[in-house]
């Protein structure tokens, strides 16, 4: 029966869209086949949820822009993980680690596409998992988008829960952290949300200026040493970048000949 209901719903939903013009009620229910009443509760619950509008002079109903919102999201992630996957290829040949890149939902990090190292002792991030924001490389860039309150917002929902004995589960060291990663321009995740394991990350910003993603290198602590990221941390740098720049970003003076060929 909730199966029935979604689909009227979704029908009622897509008639409205299709047809590009305000309806009124009677129209809605002749073009959907279902009878006025049903039709009219399923409009009260798109109207209290932003996705239908009624014109309060004509009473007809149409489509607000948050459909369009949705779908610009989708599309702008769509183009991130195309523009972005050329660059995980390479930089997993460079590192010879996994490679990943995730992005915010919900005050969460989200993996939207990675790149598995072939080492025997290797770390997995599968597409579409949820990591936390405060003890990862990619999810404390992320953060770096948080004022104060939002911030605070955070902490009350999510919590700084303990992974390790090296998480970060006070709020004013997270938010020294977070001051030192803005000013280095990068983030680590030293053992604070597995032990044994280090990552290193750097932000994709987008047309606006904001940080809509992060690109992390993670492997064990034995091959992810200061040494080592420091001989390779520049075409992760590079990479990034490039991306953000072919994103819109352009606060960037970009030297094309030392970053990764990805073109």
């Amino acid at each position: 029966m909730e199966n029935k209901s979604s689909n009227k719903l979704l029908k009622v939903l897509e008639f409205i869209v299709l047809k590009r013009q305000p309806l009124k009620l009677a129209e809605i229910a002749q073009g959907t086949n279902i009878n006025q009443s049903t039709v009219l509760r399923y409009l009260t619950a798109l109207i209290s949820n932003n996705y239908i509008k009624q014109d309060s002079e004509t009473l007809k109903y149409s489509p607000t822009y948050k459909l369009k919102t949705l779908a610009n999201y989708i599309d702008i992630d769509q183009e991130l993980r195309s523009v972005a996957r050329p660059y995980l290829l390479e930089l997993s040949k460079e590192f010879n680690e996994s490679i990943c890149i995730s992005k915010e939902e919900n005050m969460w990090s989200i993996y939207i596409d990675a790149i598995q190292s072939h080492h025997t002792l290797a770390t997995f991030q599968k597409i579409g998992s949820l990591s936390p924001l405060h003890c990862t490389g990619n999810g404390k860039l992320l953060l770096l988008n948080y004022d104060a309150d939002k911030l605070n917002q955070f902490i009350s929902i999510r919590g700084l829960p303990r992974y390790t004995p090296y998480t970060i589960t006070d709020k004013q060291k997270l938010v020294e952290e977070l001051n030192k990663i803005r000013s280095r321009g990068y983030a680590y995740d030293n053992q604070e949300r597995e032990l044994g394991v280090r990552c290193i990350a750097f932000p994709v910003y987008n047309s606006q200026s904001k940080i809509i993603a992060g690109i992390s290198v993670t492997g064990p602590i034995n091959r992810m040493t200061d040494e080592f990221l420091q001989s390779k941390i520049k075409y992760l740098k590079h990479a990034t970048e490039e991306i953000s720049f072919k994103l819109g970003y352009n606060s960037f003076n970009l030297n094309v000949n030392d970053a990764i060929n990805c073109r």
